[in-house]
């Protein structure tokens, strides 16, 4: 797929950085409710984790439109589960949540294939929670076209801007998975994100930080938006 010529978002989005705590940490302040979101101002007085600028991608040939409104958006779609916990925040705000921000995420299947006309299926749009959260289920994506694996979102905190970028997958966890079924139904590349010019520039600081969740995966990942 080439993204090339695709307009570009109209607002910045930062990434707060998790800092030395890990994944296991950043995800427990993700689905306790009464747990400051990262990036927020610390109550203890301690320092706050930096803020740093993220790259921009363009929506691709395949975005649709905003999606359902729907937590699961695998329509019983197989592969590797997914969970995203994603935090929504306003960095001139200090990083005050963002409540009511529209993200919608879309992404191809096993095979490598969209969605398209009137399939819907790995598509689909929630809104944050007064803590700036939302949660989607989806699977590990599969790979196509020599493009890195990666998982398209865009955030719409009001009617007037938006802000789109891609997550990618660490490579060492796409070839335990890519071994799997259903993804094992076709050869996978030795390398899938090396190979995507685009990743070895600009892929890392947006590759997801995995843990295990039953038979897949969680990620937790604290969007800040300019």
């Amino acid at each position: 797929m080439s993204e090339n010529g695709t307009p570009r978002a109209s607002r910045r989005t930062l990434l707060l950085a998790a800092g030395s705590a890990g994944i296991a940490a950043l995800a427990s302040a993700c689905t306790r409710r009464e747990a400051t979101p990262a990036g927020a101002p610390n109550p203890s007085g301690g320092p706050t984790p930096h803020c740093v600028l993220a790259t921009e991608m363009g929506a691709g040939p395949y975005y649709s439109g905003p999606g359902r409104l729907r937590s699961d958006i695998t329509e019983g779609q197989a592969g590797v589960p997914l969970r995203l916990e994603l935090t929504v925040v306003g960095v001139k705000a200090g990083c005050a949540p963002l409540a009511g921000a529209a993200v919608d995420v879309w992404q191809a299947d096993a095979q490598g294939v969209y969605s398209s006309g009137r399939a819907t299926y790995l598509r689909g749009s929630q809104v944050t929670d007064a803590a700036g959260r939302c949660v989607i289920r989806t699977i590990v994506p599969g790979w196509y076209a020599g493009v890195a694996p990666h998982i398209h979102f865009k955030v719409r905190p009001d009617a007037r801007s938006e802000t789109t970028s891609v997550f990618y997958l660490p490579e060492e966890i796409l070839r335990q998975v890519y071994a799997r079924d259903p993804y094992s139904r076709r050869k996978a590349p030795k390398d899938p994100n090396a190979r995507d010019d685009r990743y070895r520039d600009k892929g890392p600081a947006m590759t997801l930080a995995l843990a295990p969740d039953g038979t897949g995966y969680r990620a937790a990942y604290t969007v800040g938006l300019a």
